[in-house]
């Protein structure tokens, strides 16, 4: 992709980590300070900044910033500030699809370049997930993918925002759970928590795999199968326990994989060694490392 910078002076930029952040806040006064913060410092360093709404009207947005102190009618005149829709953007399509927003954020950067802006950087609300859209099911499968395929190559940065009010307790948890970085208010470790790899490809799995967190492991395995790396670790070392029906949907997400590499399974409880010994089919696709 090419690459033409722009103008401004030269930033530092930040770890892929750091550039994928979840921001949970449960009032619009949160809601307002964390958009202002994020929204000033991308106009200071030069960079375009894209809103994608969902239950905020768009012009509400623009007045809250326009409240804190944001020269709102001149971004917006640079094309250096755009609020749009989750329909225009995740959901363009008709529904959701984790393999096509991958390629459409790059394409995006592209474009930000090109009109001379020094990077860009924006705010998802995700509040989306929740309702009855094709393709919804499949966004913490997207949180996890994005962390390596995205933000570890792209110098992007981006909030996802998460209203309390209107997504379950114990699936914000896991959803933000998803992310490296955390902005707002603090949430409950959930029974099953999945997080990406902060150095390299893969995912870590902590807590307890079971019947009850069936959707985690399915949305886990979904993101082994849709990897772009060759190469995938699960790094199981702070996961107590996994079920017979985890590891073979892992399993099968592993055997599935373009390519033939085996997932690499570091440090796996002393359960899933005895499903691995007393089913060794399921671990044709798997390697145990305990380095």
């Amino acid at each position: 992709m090419t690459r033409v910078r722009g103008a401004g002076a030269p930033h530092a930029r930040l770890s892929a980590a750091e550039q994928h952040t979840s921001v949970v806040f449960s009032d619009d006064r949160e809601w307002a300070e964390q958009l202002c913060t994020f929204v000033r410092a991308g106009l200071d360093r030069g960079e375009q900044v894209q809103y994608f709404a969902d239950a905020t009207e768009p012009a509400r947005v623009l007045a809250a910033l326009s409240d804190g102190g944001v020269d709102v009618p001149g971004a917006l005149s640079r094309g250096q500030l755009t609020v749009s829709t989750a329909a225009q953007t995740y959901l363009a399509q008709g529904g959701f699809d984790p393999d096509a927003m991958m390629g459409l954020w790059a394409d995006a950067l592209d474009d930000a370049f090109a009109q001379g802006h020094n990077g860009m950087r924006a705010i998802g609300e995700m509040s989306w997930g929740v309702r009855d859209i094709a393709g919804a099911d499949r966004l913490l499968e997207y949180e996890l993918r994005i962390h390596d395929e995205v933000f570890a190559r792209l110098p992007l940065t981006a909030w996802c925002f998460y209203d309390r009010r209107l997504l379950p307790e114990a699936y914000l948890d896991v959803l933000t759970g998803a992310h490296l970085t955390h902005r707002g208010e603090t949430l409950a470790d959930p029974v099953l928590q999945v997080a990406p790899l902060a150095d390299h490809p893969g995912f870590r799995l902590s807590g307890s795999a079971g019947y009850d967190t069936r959707e985690v492991v399915t949305a886990a395995a979904a993101a082994v199968r849709g990897a772009a790396a060759p190469r995938v670790e699960l790094d199981l070392a702070d996961l107590r326990h996994l079920d017979a029906a985890s590891l073979a949907a892992l399993a099968d997400a592993a055997a599935s994989r373009t390519g033939g590499d085996p997932v690499l399974l570091r440090q796996p409880p002393p359960t899933l060694r005895r499903l691995l010994d007393l089913f060794p089919t399921l671990g044709t696709a798997l390697e145990v490392v305990d380095r």
